[in-house]
């Protein structure tokens, strides 16, 4: 197998990738990372045959997203494989001829329905159009699933770093699980055993790639506590839910609204860290103060936050986004990363304080001290 040509103009120019240990492999990790293991479990346990190979037929993208330019600059997308939703498409000699090849990039359409939503259009701050929003509360969206793929000296790059110092801490961090990661140095692509990313689109698709775009956009990170069963302590939800209102009122305006969500549980520390921090944070003898907000995290994980923005905006560059006329978020570490990208931001949109949940008061009060943006009062 050719050595992977990243940032090639087409797929085919920069040939298919493919992880593991075989003769064929141009790259290490494995598909799904974080899911591998329960794929061995099932090999193990008999359900699951090791040589079965996807039928791709009728898997292909719903809607046809791209090209745009930022797929072929090697220094704009380095997280992810930017044409790994077309793999049955471009490679189809290949994975007749019996390659294992796999997509890292589904692309469908589907509706949500969020208890906010409707309690907005209740409220009257949105109005059923029946095309974006139905009477019912039903959203239409495309609906995008990213699996990492990591271009490791391009990460390097981003983030300022020797590769080779970045290869022997992941090894280290990973108790040895990969040791391509430092024997292979030829091998450029690690498949990684993290969560990937969800991308919901609302409206004009034909917005993408635009110069002067109409796009309302939150770029959001996972919090299971908030997001799913619906905690009090921090605005997470809140705001997750305040992006879809205001993708939806730009989408309903004729522009297009981005959701994009980063499974980085816990400031990318992790569940179990995060929790320990509650518990830090409730039982410390002068009070759950926001000044000792940050603090907390880091006496506990040794960092307060391992997200790497700079990383968060490939899907950004991906979709053929310049300009984001209204960005959802209060976090200026988001706000830098995207402007040190290129990427213009109009206007920069805070969570209304009617939004936010009684205790989460200390997070908001910790987050203004440390310079996140507020709306004037």
């Amino acid at each position: 197998m050719k050595p992977i040509e990243w940032g090639a103009k087409t797929a085919q120019m920069r040939g298919p990738i493919v992880p593991g240990q075989g003769r064929d492999a141009n790259a290490f990790g494995a598909y799904a990372g974080g899911y591998a293991l329960y794929r061995g479990l099932a090999e193990a346990s008999g359900i699951l045959d090791p040589g079965h190979r996807a039928n791709l037929a009728d898997t292909g993208p719903a809607v046809q997203l791209g090209p745009f330019p930022a797929w072929s600059d090697r220094d704009k997308i380095v997280t992810f494989d930017p044409w790994g939703h077309r793999v049955a498409e471009d490679f189809a000699d290949e994975i007749a001829s019996g390659m294992d090849l796999r997509p890292t990039i589904a692309v469908a359409q589907g509706r949500l329905r969020m208890g906010e939503i409707c309690d907005a259009m209740d409220l009257g701050r949105l109005k059923a159009d029946g095309k974006i929003l139905n009477r019912a509360g039903d959203i239409s969206v495309v609906k995008i699933a990213i699996e990492p793929v990591w271009w490791l000296p391009g990460i390097a790059r981003r983030l300022g770093l020797d590769e080779t110092h970045l290869r022997q801490a992941l090894h280290r961090s990973s108790g040895g699980m990969y040791p391509d990661l430092v024997k292979r140095p030829d091998l450029e692509l690690f498949l990684p055993p993290i969560g990937g990313t969800s991308v919901y689109l609302f409206g004009d698709l034909g917005q993408l790639g635009k110069a002067n775009q109409s796009v309302a956009c939150r770029v959001h990170d996972e919090c299971n506590g908030s997001d799913v069963f619906g905690s009090d302590l921090c605005t997470c939800r809140p705001y997750l839910a305040y992006g879809v209102e205001e993708c939806i009122a730009m989408a309903q305006a004729g522009g297009l609204g981005v959701v994009a969500y980063n499974r980085k549980e816990g400031r990318a520390l992790g569940e179990v860290v995060k929790l320990l921090v509650y518990n830090a944070r409730k039982t410390c003898v002068n009070g759950d103060r926001p000044e000792a907000y940050f603090d907390h995290t880091e006496q506990v994980a040794g960092v307060q936050d391992a997200r790497f923005q700079d990383l968060s905006v490939d899907v950004l560059h991906w979709l053929g986004i310049s300009r984001i006329e209204r960005w959802i978020s209060m976090s200026n570490l988001k706000r830098d990363a995207v402007a040190s990208a290129g990427i213009e931001i109009v206007r920069q949109v805070a969570i209304p304080e009617t939004l936010i949940p009684a205790h989460a008061d200390v997070e908001i009060e910790a987050k203004k001290a440390a310079g996140y943006f507020s709306e004037p009062a």
